[in-house]
């Protein structure tokens, strides 16, 4: 009797190499291709949702301030840096691998295709999609042979676009058609032109630039490193990709909701005014829009935000100026609310570190904190509140600072909350003392600035080329139906031909039998009447 081992299913066992060939033949299939594609479009999710380094590096810095607990965990996760992160390269780069994997077998396999004949025709048409018979006596206008109704029907499959062989054996003769190959053929150039926009998206990504620059209006911005507030190279980058031109900020027009008391404030419009100039060419006035970015030497500038830069000067006690300049301040809220640091490193006898508030239009009252509000983004009734610290700013260690944070851990608070002195309050034309006999603060005006994203992808054309491939090759193997048609024709005893008509989809093809109805209708009329095909 057979023991319980000899019942067992002995199946081979998978070496290192059975294994590596199953992992790439799921790896290549079609439906772990449109896995991951789905899985690449829900890993870009988190990049909408919390702001980019390589974007909105101020966005970061202002949602560590906001959320000190939870953002240091979403950064382990690179949350802040989603599409370099090592989980969406991976996902990025298991679909490369996977588009090629099906890419090259299925090119292969439709080439083939096309220069094979269409298959045989059935034996039985009866168990096909739309069959239908005709017969045709030898009484009709124009009596017709199995060669002429052959000829006929391979005629007019040919015109509609059919690829035909008769085929005959010793009862009847029959036309096989075949058409379709195109949807086929869209097919693989959607995933081409797919594989093609993860390809140009690398690349352009690697010799691409990303940069920041706040501009307060009055000054310029000059294409070079120095310039930017924050810049984020690919890794192909090199200094000489930086296209020479500067953009200097005339003015900055925003109009904001005055009428509608539910929607007070509500920002309309922003323009910003520049004057561009590139080496050999005359200065050119236009203008950044939200959505209407500046082209300029390949490069894309785009108008991130806006804000205010208040311009402050401080004397020594002997009215000497130390320090002079418009200082940009991060809105903190709808109202432009903001946020800002003043640091004065030489002239008087200490360092002196500033942290202000600046409101555009101060509120009647003050917060529990003791805080003004601004009740709207417009400049109808400035006001600038500072806490001033004195001792080491650590500017002289050579370790690189924000210009928008203070440390305040080697310096000594001289006024505001926790001291005798109350903070520094400032309207414009102002002039204050600073605490200790230090000096004078005095608020000279306020400008606005233009927060500019520049944006530099070699392959964005590359990326629109592709893309209208994807789409087309998509639209075409939705819409094209790929089908099989035969067409019979039966030498009968009494003289007359009998014929068979069916046809074979290849997919979803809901309007076959209707074709091959309209096929045989007008086969049978040019077999019976004088018309031609």
């Amino acid at each position: 009797m057979p023991t319980a081992r000899d019942d067992e299913l002995n199946q081979p066992k998978l070496g290192p190499v059975g294994w590596v060939r199953w992992f790439w033949r799921q790896l290549t299939s079609m439906r772990t291709a449109l896995f991951l594609l789905m899985l690449l479009a829900i890993a870009a999710v988190p990049g909408s949702l919390v702001p980019q380094r390589s974007s909105d590096p101020n966005g970061v810095t202002q949602y560590f301030q906001a959320n000190p607990q939870l953002a240091p965990f979403l950064d382990k996760l690179q949350a802040f840096d989603v599409y370099t992160s090592v989980w969406f390269s991976a996902i990025y780069l298991l679909l490369f691998a996977s588009l090629i994997g099906c890419i090259i077998p299925r090119t292969k396999h439709h080439l083939q295709a096309m220069r094979q004949k269409p298959p045989k025709t059935p034996v039985r048409l009866n168990r096909l999609a739309g069959f239908t018979t005709r017969d045709v006596g030898p009484a009709d206008a124009r009596p017709a042979t199995v060669a002429t109704a052959i000829e006929a029907a391979r005629s007019l499959l040919r015109r509609s676009g059919y690829r035909v062989t008769i085929y005959e054996d010793r009862n009847s003769t029959s036309v096989s058609a075949e058409r379709g190959y195109l949807r086929e053929t869209g097919n693989l150039v959607f995933h081409v032109a797919l594989l093609g926009i993860l390809v140009t998206v690398g690349i352009g990504g690697g010799f691409g630039y990303v940069g920041q620059k706040i501009v307060v209006v009055g000054q310029s911005f000059v294409n070079n490193l120095a310039s930017y507030n924050s810049f984020s190279p690919g890794r192909f980058f090199n200094d000489g990709s930086l296209s020479p031109f500067s953009i200097k900020v005339d003015d900055l027009a925003v109009k904001y909701e005055t009428q509608n008391k539910n929607a007070l404030g509500l920002p309309l419009d922003y323009t910003t005014y520049v004057t561009t100039t590139q080496p050999g060419s005359a200065p050119a006035k236009t203008t950044i829009k939200v959505n209407d970015p500046l082209e300029i030497a390949g490069t894309q500038v785009y108008l991130l935000g806006n804000g205010y830069a208040p311009t402050v000067t401080v004397r020594d006690p002997k009215g000497t100026i130390v320090f002079q300049d418009s200082v940009p301040f991060l809105p903190q809220d709808a109202n432009l609310t903001s946020l800002g640091v003043i640091k004065v490193p030489d002239g008087l006898s200490k360092q002196l570190g500033m942290i202000g508030f600046f409101y555009p239009t101060k509120g009647s009252s003050q917060t529990a904190q003791g805080a003004f509000a601004s009740t709207f983004p417009g400049l109808r009734d400035p006001l600038l509140t500072l806490n001033v610290y004195s001792g080491d700013l650590g500017l002289n260690n050579g370790s690189p600072q924000s210009v928008y944070s203070l440390n305040t851990d080697k310096l000594t608070q001289l006024d505001g909350p926790h001291t005798v002195a109350k903070s520094l309050e400032l309207a414009v034309g102002q002039t204050v003392e600073l605490p200790n006999g230090l000096g004078t603060l005095s608020l000279d005006n306020v400008k606005r600035y233009a927060s500019l994203d520049i944006h530099h992808d070699p392959s964005q054309g590359w990326v629109l080329f592709f893309a209208i491939f994807v789409l087309g090759g998509l639209l075409t193997s939705l819409f094209v139906p790929r089908r099989r048609v035969w067409v019979k024709a039966v030498s009968q005893a009494d003289g007359s031909l009998r014929l068979e008509y069916a046809g074979l989809a290849r997919g979803e093809d809901p309007r076959l039998d209707d074709a091959v109805a309209a096929l045989a209708d007008k086969h049978v009329a040019f077999l019976t009447t004088a018309k031609s095909i």
